[in-house]
């Protein structure tokens, strides 16, 4: 019966050590399990500074001053040698070499042109003197006839009347022959004078050829005008569809857009400003400047200028926004004009600040709050919205430090 007893009394003592080490084991898996909710939880601390409030917008680099490279004027261009595109050139250097052989054959056949008319002129020289030296020769002996016949024609008085009449007669004939010859001189000079100048003008057309066959063929051989990187355009000779950059091969139009060469010290900002934040940002603002290819360079800089009207966006709903446009001093050489871009304009600085990430602040009933972690447990604090960025928010309330929650903990806890 004892023994019974006894048995019964271990049991219920065994039953009931049990018990008391299932509670304590429950008891701890529950706190540690908080505690792990505690840890799992995102979390940031409160920043203390000031809080720079900004327009984030976004758009790509632009050179305000760029140099286009046209073809020159010469017949049937053809691209020869191009400098690699998107390389850096500097003043002077060679960028582009055009196909010269048309031009030199040209040029060799008005060579050819020059030297026949440049004979010509000189022949029509020479005849001219010949001509010059005869009609003096034939002018001198009209005029020593003349004077011979007025010899014999003075001669009447002690000569017999016949003779005197065919003194007068002869001097008659003399004095009209000298006026034949004098014609003749005239005429032949003008006749020379004006095939000289015919001659000469020939002569110096083909001279003019020349020269500009010449020159040409100095344009052949297209040079940097600034230092630089040389951007081709686009060739559409082979429709809108297929158009690509200019390659060695490709004929080219004369007086046709073949490159670009942008000045990168003019590097500047385009970005996009929506219309509702048009009115918040002026010119001489402060701006951040962060490139996508780029992500570890910031660029400080200044607007520099607002379109005056806006420009509506060809999407639907369309909408309608504003250009602004910064100005990089001392832009990074690894910069080019057309990199994707986003700009952060300060519009106002609110010294001794708190903020948080913008994830960090939740609403109840209405009214902005924060859930302060504290002893494994998230409070509740009511604060007050002083600014708002995309990222951080300024606020009141805290104090800097504080460790808040990124996530809403009741949410968490009904999950």
């Amino acid at each position: 019966m004892k023994a019974a007893v006894a048995r019964r009394i271990r049991f219920w003592v065994t039953l009931a050590g049990l018990l008391l080490l299932l509670g304590a084991a429950s008891a701890g898996v529950y706190r540690i399990r908080q505690e792990q909710a505690g840890v799992t939880l995102p979390m940031a601390p409160a920043r203390g500074g000031e809080f720079e409030v900004i327009i984030r917008c976004r758009g790509q680099l632009k050179a305000s001053r760029s140099v286009d490279i046209y073809v020159p004027i010469v017949p049937q261009p053809r691209v020869a040698w191009l400098a690699p595109d998107g390389g850096l050139v500097k003043q002077g250097d060679p960028i582009v070499k055009l196909d010269s052989s048309a031009t030199e054959q040209q040029l060799q056949q008005m060579q050819a042109q020059l030297v026949a008319a440049q004979a010509s002129l000189d022949q029509a020289l020479a005849q001219a003197r010949i001509d010059t030296e005869q009609d003096r020769s034939d002018f001198a002996d009209s005029q020593f006839t003349v004077e011979k016949a007025r010899l014999e024609a003075s001669k009447q008085e002690i000569v017999s009347r016949i003779q005197g009449e065919e003194s007068k007669i002869d001097l008659g004939v003399a004095e009209q022959k000298l006026k034949v010859e004098e014609a003749t001189v005239d005429l032949h000079k003008a006749s020379n004078s004006s095939k000289l100048a015919s001659l000469t003008r020939q002569r110096d057309k083909a001279q003019a050829d020349v020269n500009l066959m010449k020159a040409r063929m100095a344009e052949m051989e297209i040079k940097a005008p600034l230092s630089g990187f040389i951007v081709f355009q686009p060739n559409y000779s082979q429709g809108w569809m297929n158009a690509k950059p200019f390659k060695v091969g490709d004929n080219v139009w004369p007086g046709g857009l073949l490159a670009e060469i942008p000045d990168l010290d003019t590097l500047q900002m385009d970005a996009t400003v929506e219309e509702i934040d048009r009115g918040r940002i002026a010119i001489g603002q402060d701006v951040r400047v962060r490139v996508d290819a780029l992500p570890e360079l910031t660029m400080a800089g200044k607007l520099s200028q607002i379109s005056l009207l806006a420009e509506q966006s060809n999407e639907f709903p369309p909408t309608r926004s504003f250009r602004a446009y910064a100005a990089i001093p001392k832009p990074d050489q690894h910069l080019r004009p057309g990199m994707n871009a986003g700009m952060d304009i300060i519009i106002d600085r609110i010294p001794h600040a708190i903020s948080i990430p913008a994830k960090a602040l939740f609403t109840r009933a209405g009214k902005p709050v924060v859930f302060l972690a504290q002893s494994n447990r998230y409070r509740q604090v009511e604060v007050k919205v002083l600014a708002r960025n995309p990222d951080e928010i300024a606020i009141s309330g805290i104090r800097a430090g504080a460790m808040v929650a990124l996530a809403d903990p009741e949410k968490k806890e009904k999950k």
